[in-house]
């Protein structure tokens, strides 16, 4: 199962120095606390945001993902 990489996302977004605001504007929010709860987790980033996201941050919807692999009884 995949998981969108919360950490990943919050990291490119300051490596590339991109505010709070710039990124809450970008995907049609007014203010930057918005933005902050789908970033920690309150809120669940949607599907056709995604392209939107990859676009701002520079990078391939797939980097946001990673694969989570269930532990099998030995």
């Amino acid at each position: 199962m995949q998981t969108l990489d919360l950490e990943y996302i919050k990291n490119r977004r300051q490596s590339l120095d991109i505010s709070l605001q710039v990124m809450a504007e970008s995907l049609g929010f007014k203010n930057a606390s918005t933005y902050l709860k789908y970033e920690n987790g309150t809120y669940t980033f949607k599907a056709d945001q995604l392209p939107i996201l990859a676009s701002v941050l520079k990078c391939q919807i797939k980097d946001f993902f990673n694969l989570k692999i269930a532990k099998t009884a030995i």
